[in-house]
């Protein structure tokens, strides 16, 4: 078992390398560089612990002003690490948001080392948009995404520009950005998806 300083180092790194370094979401170096990202490490390996543990973060990052904490990375190394099993978790994940009445306030979003978008094959390099070191749940304010977007220029380009940034890439590309125990390749960007492609209602409903 990886301890949680190598699990949030993991993250950093793809976070910095991919994320970042290839810009594949405009939105994340700000929030970044002014160390608004908060690193949360979930040692959950069941369904009920892991949505206590997700009630507190939501909680959490509602509590403190975004000027401290944007937005959280809630990562989850021990478990779900079956993508259909992981997707199933966020209907709880949602229904949870809609208990607290906090639906419309934040936004989870759905990061994954085997995330694969509905109609692509398993190894697409277009499903690497949404694949993270670890299983991560991207929890977000409402509030920073709507002026992220609003200071964006097309943000609806977003997709298509990523699209073309990973072929370019290429295989031996993104291998050689070393992003990760599973050297995976993730945006985190809660725009960057059209709705035609999502493999879940739960990323429908919010990219």
């Amino acid at each position: 078992m990886m301890d949680d300083k190598r699990v949030v180092a993991d993250t950093v790194a793809w976070l910095e390398r991919a994320v970042i370094g290839l810009n594949l979401c405009p939105f994340a170096k700000s929030v970044h560089v002014k160390g608004q990202v908060h690193y949360a490490v979930c040692r959950a390996t069941s369904g009920e612990a892991l949505l206590a543990d997700l009630v507190e973060e939501l909680k959490a990052l509602l509590a403190l002003d975004a000027k401290a904490r944007d937005t959280t990375l809630f990562i989850v190394p021990d478990y779900l690490q079956d993508f259909l099993d992981f997707n199933d978790f966020l209907d709880l994940a949602d229904r949870a948001l809609v208990d607290l009445e906090l639906d419309g306030v934040l936004q989870i979003a759905s990061l994954h080392p085997h995330y694969q978008f509905a109609g692509t094959a398993e190894d697409d390099i277009t499903n690497f948009t949404n694949r993270s070191p670890y299983p991560t749940l991207h929890l977000l304010r409402e509030d920073s995404i709507d002026r992220a977007v609003a200071a964006f220029p097309n943000p609806e380009s977003i997709f298509e520009t990523n699209m073309q940034t990973l072929q370019a890439l290429g295989r031996a590309g993104w291998q050689a950005l070393q992003v990760g125990p599973s050297t995976t390749l993730a945006t985190g960007c809660p725009v960057a998806h059209p709705l035609d492609v999502a493999s879940s209602d739960h990323d429908a409903a919010k990219h």
